[in-house]
């Protein structure tokens, strides 16, 4: 396994461990994926949201929680350079889920 790919499963798992835990538990907020650019600096966490109309709101709320996201990654992870976090739907997944339904349902 790359690097990158050891580092991205490590910022995903430590991520859904943060959101879990800071989550307000009006919304379930998993994280699906994260993706990191090859030289670290960056990576994009992908989530889904369950109520759907919570979306826009636990969006904005992890968005609002990376400050505290970045600093728990430091403490849990033994890397020099923390990437800058940002936060998305995971479109893919909905999407996947989307035709699931329809193919069950057609």
């Amino acid at each position: 396994m790359e690097r990158n790919e050891k580092v991205g499963n490590f910022i995903k798992e430590l991520s859904a461990q943060f959101l879990g835990r800071e989550n307000n538990h009006t919304s379930l907020i998993t994280v699906t994926y994260s993706d990191v650019s090859p030289d670290l600096k960056r990576a994009t966490i992908f989530i889904t949201v369950l109520p759907n109309e919570k979306e826009h709101d636990a969006l904005d709320f992890a968005k609002r929680k990376r400050g505290e996201l970045r600093t728990f990654l430091k403490k849990n992870m033994q890397i020099k350079t923390i990437p800058f976090i940002d936060i998305q739907i995971d479109r893919g997944e909905k999407n996947r889920q989307k035709i699931d339904e329809l193919l069950r349902n057609g």
